[in-house]
């Protein structure tokens, strides 16, 4: 018998105090988030001159890479047995594998060339892994109740809106003559480089990570693997974050693009709007978990998509250059898009409880790790995909270049169709979901009856017609 995390019993609430230094990794993430998608690749293909093309390319290919390792990450992470814990060694060993990655990303050294860029985004995407999986793991066991979830994991959705927002006045502080020379980018590196360790330290020594028996040790197959991926709610989560990391991702890698050549913005006035868009994620957290704890998760996330898609395609009724204007549907968008990632996880969480009462083992890390590779594969087509349509449109994304009104257009249509065609998409994959929270209190119960025994395994009389129900749907 060894030690297995399980979720804190049914009235166990994490304090605020300890609710807010373990929701601080969600700093790096957050940051990371904006950094990467929008202003790295821009870097490498303006201020180096790598091209569209060969950027593009470049990012989607590890990315693909990369996600084959999160399933075997999360499979190790569930079997893990430490001293310290099971998900606060891995959020610890994570902390400097990203920092680095970060480092010679964003202070790169030496010659950059194609091998350079391929090599440490491969060390990056490792080391984000790590965090994001044993993050979202450790919380789902930090919280065990239904609506409990959507509180945790909001508040990990407000902090790494934090993030994103204080990364973001970065360059905007720095001005347009440190843009030209990159020196914006550098110092965002160094802002996470610093801020990596102590949020991910204040993470591990502030928050607890309860264990109880488990015997679970049998091997794990392409067949259980497929078993859990193809689970009706399993599989639902899985599409719907797809779709909904896919159609802001695709935003977020031409955005710079889109508001100063397409729009007529400045480069000031368009990180602004962003700012104001990422900003807006810290009362969209607030406000969209606890309206998941009055209507349903994934009820909220259908409102949330509907809007946001709304949202987007009023951006076409905004003058040119005007900011006013501009900042309220980037308000109302950031708003609504702070609910996608966060009630997708809180989600998982809720399937992660359904199989541990199903198979008598712990298998959420596994769980996160199909989600993190399905966000990974859309980040990766977000910006393969937008940046060779561009490439293909003729449009020239050197600094100081002048493009055509033929390819300007171009990148309006690429910039705002697919975005909406995928998050009202994502958002339909919840029509029918029934994993709800009158499910998941029935799932509970039995897990606590469970665990109040002490056992990892499920005992004859334990499954009761309703839970059996639960699970299986």
């Amino acid at each position: 018998m060894t030690a297995e995390a399980v979720p804190s019993p049914q009235g166990d609430r994490l304090p605020l105090g300890r609710l807010i230094a373990f929701s601080q990794p969600g700093l790096t993430v957050g940051a990371l988030a904006v950094a990467i998608s929008v202003h790295l690749p821009r870097y490498f293909a303006g201020h180096f001159g790598m091209g569209l093309a060969a950027v593009g390319g470049i990012f989607m290919l590890v990315r693909l890479i990369d996600c084959g390792f999160d399933p075997m990450i999360g499979l190790v992470m569930d079997r893990t047995q430490t001293r310290i814990g099971r998900y606060r060694a891995w959020l610890i060993l994570g902390a400097p594998v990203i920092a680095l990655g970060v480092f010679m990303l964003f202070i790169p050294q030496g010659t950059v060339t194609n091998g350079y860029l391929i090599f440490w985004l491969l060390i990056y995407y490792i080391g984000y892994s790590l965090i994001t999986l044993s993050h979202a793991s450790w919380g789902s066991v930090v919280a065990g109740k239904y609506n409990e979830r959507s509180r945790v994991f909001g508040a990990i959705q407000i902090v790494s809106t934090l993030g994103a927002t204080l990364i973001l006045v970065i360059p905007s502080l720095m001005g347009a003559v440190a843009e030209k020379s990159g020196a914006n980018v550098r110092a965002m590196g160094w802002a996470v480089v610093i801020v990596t360790p102590i949020a991910v330290a204040l993470a591990a020594l502030a928050t607890p990570e309860r264990a109880v028996s488990d015997s679970s040790h049998e091997r794990f197959g392409f067949r259980d693997y497929w078993a859990m991926i193809s689970r009706p709610d399993m599989a639902r989560i899985i599409i719907a974050d797809f779709c909904l990391t896919l159609g802001p991702g695709w935003m977020s890698a031409l955005y710079l693009f889109y508001f100063h050549d397409a729009r007529g913005f400045a480069a000031g006035s368009a990180n602004l709007l962003l700012l104001i868009y990422i900003g807006a994620g810290v009362l969209g957290a607030v406000f969209m978990s606890r309206f998941a704890m009055k209507i349903g998760k994934h009820r909220a996330l259908q409102v949330a998509s509907t809007g946001y898609s709304i949202g987007l395609l009023s951006l076409i009724l905004v003058p040119k250059g005007a900011f006013l204007l501009a900042a309220i549907p980037m308000f109302i968008l950031g708003f609504l898009a702070s609910s996608f990632t966060m009630l997708d996880r809180a989600m998982v969480a809720d399937v992660g409880d359904a199989v541990r009462l199903e198979q008598g083992k712990q298998r959420v890390s596994l769980l996160y790790a199909m989600i993190t590779s399905s966000q990974k594969v859309a980040i990766a087509l977000s910006i393969g995909l937008s940046f060779n349509v561009l490439a293909l449109v003729g449009f020239n994304p050197k600094e100081g270049a002048v493009n055509t009104p033929g390819s300007v257009l171009g990148l309006e249509l690429v910039y705002l169709i697919t975005p909406v065609i995928f998050v009202m998409i994502g958002g339909a994959c919840y029509l029918g979901y029934k994993l709800d929270s009158r499910r998941h209190a029935e799932i509970r119960a039995q897990l606590d009856v469970m665990d109040a025994r002490g056992l990892g395994e499920i005992l004859p009389g334990d499954l009761e017609g309703p839970v059996v129900e639960a699970i299986a749907g």
